[in-house]
């Protein structure tokens, strides 16, 4: 059954919400367990039903933006002086976005009972990330949990916007690729058999590109449902071996010696394990835990072995700087540079938080010219395959318009 419930928290915060229980009394003792006052029970009729509601609430998802305005909002609201239960409250009052809002209660749950918001929010690992989690146990127990929540906020901004701008940057060339294809598939179906027709009536000798493309049109025109199929099986297909596991070390090493493109997924790495790093030990994270979270910010299967690396060479007293410096085909001769000074001057955090915006910044001015940069190519492979079918129908045409002479 479903109660609509009204209490009062330890701290005096009033709390509107709903929850299933068995019966009335089951949930007053469940109240009373979490330290609550009970001040109204209500059954919540099936009358007000709402499917939209339901559906957003178990299946729909929790933007990063989203996060980014809860620890920012928090952070403040904390620096005002409101308890956390009470801002929490505030919060989950305000979102519009009801499986936000049901973690936001349970959150709110959590600490009532007597926990911790990083043990609540380790309720949801796939929303909230272990950066996020370890940031916000470390400033719970340094007693700065707004500052370091407003420094979750702008990892996560920083991190939002890079993802933003590459992706921005790819959906041009991917929107054109995407559109040759169907168009092509579309001509093979309907234009070439048409003038496939006309060569076989004049019997005129057609050359091997000319005879491939009508044995393409020919197919894609009987199995016009059939190639569609394939074509989305394909995409499939290749996006389950991008994805897999076993695929992920060849899959990132021709990333990574793409022209152009492999030097800045190297530079975004860079950038990625330097902020995190900077955060994570400017929150009094250990550096070893540090290391092993940062393993899940970066992506690249060979980052992450540099940062196993990492992690032993620190373990046998050996500086994290000489773990760079031995892998400077995938971070920089500056990354380890500047750790080294960062070591020798008791300052790492600092010199990280250097290497991160330096390389954010050379990332962002990238991914503003990659558009700029992939349209030749584009421009070249839409051309040559333009010109290959124009040459492979136009020369039939010629012999045909000889034969009618």
């Amino acid at each position: 059954m479903l109660f609509f419930y009204k209490a009062k928290t330890k701290d005096g915060v009033i709390i509107e919400d709903e929850m299933e229980a068995s019966d009335r009394y089951s949930l007053s003792r469940e109240l009373k367990n979490r330290g609550c006052i009970v001040i109204h029970i209500k059954e919540k009729k099936g009358n007000s039903f709402d499917v939209d509601k339901i559906f957003q609430k178990f299946f729909g998802k929790v933007k990063i933006q989203e996060q980014i305005i809860f620890t920012k909002n928090l952070s403040g609201m904390l620096t005002a002086g409101l308890s956390l239960s009470r801002a929490i409250s505030v919060l989950q009052k305000q979102t519009k976005n009801p499986k936000f809002g049901n973690i936001l209660v349970s959150l709110n749950s959590e600490i009532n009972a007597g926990g911790t918001l990083s043990s609540g929010l380790e309720k949801f690992p796939n929303i909230f990330s272990k950066l996020f989690i370890s940031m916000t146990r470390a400033g719970e127990e340094s007693g700065n949990l707004a500052g370091i929540l407003s420094e979750i906020g702008i990892n996560l901004t920083k991190s939002n916007s890079l993802t933003k701008k590459i992706k921005g940057a790819l959906i041009y060339p991917g929107v054109i690729l995407s559109a040759m294809i169907l168009i092509g598939i579309l001509m093979f179906a309907f234009v070439v058999p048409t003038l496939s027709k006309t060569f076989i009536s004049s019997k005129v000798e057609l050359p091997a590109s000319t005879k491939f493309i009508i044995a393409l049109g020919d197919f894609f025109s009987n199995y016009l449902i059939l190639s569609l199929v394939g074509a989305v099986g394909l995409i499939a297909g290749i996006n389950y071996l991008v994805r897999a596991k076993f695929m992920a070390k060849y899959i990132d090493f021709i990333i990574i010696k793409i022209p152009m493109i492999g030097e800045m997924v190297k530079q975004l790495n860079t950038a990625r394990t330097a902020r995190s790093l900077s955060s994570l030990l400017l929150s009094g994270v250990p550096i070893i835990r540090a290391i092993e979270i940062t393993k899940d910010v970066v992506q690249n299967i060979y980052y992450k072995k540099i940062l196993d690396e990492a992690s032993v060479a620190i373990e046998k007293g050996s500086p994290i700087s000489e773990v760079f410096k031995s892998n400077s085909n995938f971070y920089p001769i500056m990354m380890a540079e500047m750790v080294q000074v960062g070591e020798e001057t008791g300052k790492l955090s600092d010199m990280l938080l250097q290497i991160a915006l330096f390389y954010e910044e050379e990332v962002e001015e990238k991914t503003k010219n990659l558009s700029t940069i992939i349209e030749p190519f584009l421009m070249v492979i839409i051309g040559s395959a333009v010109g290959f079918f124009a040459v492979s129908m136009i020369t039939p045409m010629y012999k045909v318009m000889e034969g009618v002479k």
